[in-house]
């Protein structure tokens, strides 16, 4: 047991704290302090005393807020606000970008024995065809999702691009009397919390629209309790498994076809528009916004109401 379960036993003289724990190794240490023993009879010990072959489990979700369970309870009884009201709750994030070619795609397909997908042996980027990013809105009532597939950078300008194509494409049509929307966001990238670029879209979207923009950032680590990871981005993945993104209009497509038995519909476009990086917010932008910041964690929960001229 000293010699398996280091760590543990937090012992650093141990000989095998910083070596991998395989029977070739323990095999090497016994037989270095005397003990005549088999492979085989050290894999059967391992197994007796409650050992097992284990990978890492991905648990640790990084920094623990202390108002991360209220700003859960928080958004939770917000979104039952406006659902009962009947007003749009939205999920929002950029799914991670996809390279566009013959690239390895995970998972496994049915195809006839010995034919499977030949792909590219190496994922260098295809500076020609480059990536795609895939922005998308998870309607949380309608349990419907639209998704901007764009080419340039991933910044706030092409989040709140994004909002704005689902708004004018379905989002008015399935709300035609709202007047206030909520959205859902994590707390970093081009929908963070500290993002002023990010406020600054919305405040001009409000305006266009007419709309409270109504926000909610879930606190930092948590971002995979977003409804749009598990309920839209995890079925894509799994519509498009074992598929190579050769083009853009194979991701729209793939993409566009997902749907469940349970009713999730999704809507795919395609934004090429050129995003500029490092965009500067000034003092006298900000002090043009409108904004309310809620007596609760106000850098997380805050309106953005129109500001008509």
């Amino acid at each position: 047991m000293e010699i398996v379960r280091p760590h543990t036993l937090g012992d650093p003289e141990s000989p095998l704290i910083w070596c991998s724990k395989s029977i070739r190794k323990i095999h090497e240490v016994l037989l270095a302090q005397g003990y005549q023993i088999s492979h085989e009879t050290i894999r059967k010990c391992l197994q007796i005393l409650g050992f097992s072959l284990q990978s890492n489990k991905k648990t640790k979700e990084g920094s623990n807020h202390p108002d991360r369970n209220a700003q859960f309870e928080h958004i939770n009884a917000v979104a039952k606000d406006f659902l009962s009201a009947g007003d749009p709750v939205i999920s929002v994030d950029c799914k991670k970008k996809e390279l566009i070619g013959d690239y390895k795609n995970n998972g496994q397909e049915w195809t006839p024995v010995g034919c499977p997908i030949e792909v590219n042996t190496y994922d260098f980027v295809d500076k020609t065809n480059g990536k795609a990013a895939p922005y998308g809105v998870y309607d949380i009532c309608n349990n419907r999702g639209w998704v901007s597939v764009g080419v340039s950078s991933e910044t706030a300008s092409f989040a709140v691009s994004t909002i704005n194509s689902w708004w004018e494409g379905e989002g008015k049509l399935l709300y035609p009397s709202a007047k206030r929307l909520y959205i859902n966001a994590d707390g970093g990238g081009s929908n963070g919390s500290r993002n002023k670029l990010w406020k600054e879209e919305l405040q001009k979207f409000s305006n266009l629209h007419n709309l409270e923009v109504h926000v909610s950032h879930y606190p930092p680590g948590t971002s995979k309790w977003n409804k749009i990871e598990h309920r839209l981005f995890s079925q894509i993945s799994l519509n498009w498994r074992a598929k190579p993104l050769t083009s853009l209009l194979v991701i729209l497509s793939l993409i566009g076809a997902t749907n469940t038995t349970t009713g999730l519909t999704v809507k795919a476009v395609l934004d090429e528009k050129e995003y500029q990086t490092g965009i500067k917010i000034t003092d006298e932008q900000v002090k043009n916004w409108n904004i309310e910041r809620n007596e609760f964690q106000g850098n997380w929960n805050y309106i953005i109401k129109p500001k008509l001229e």
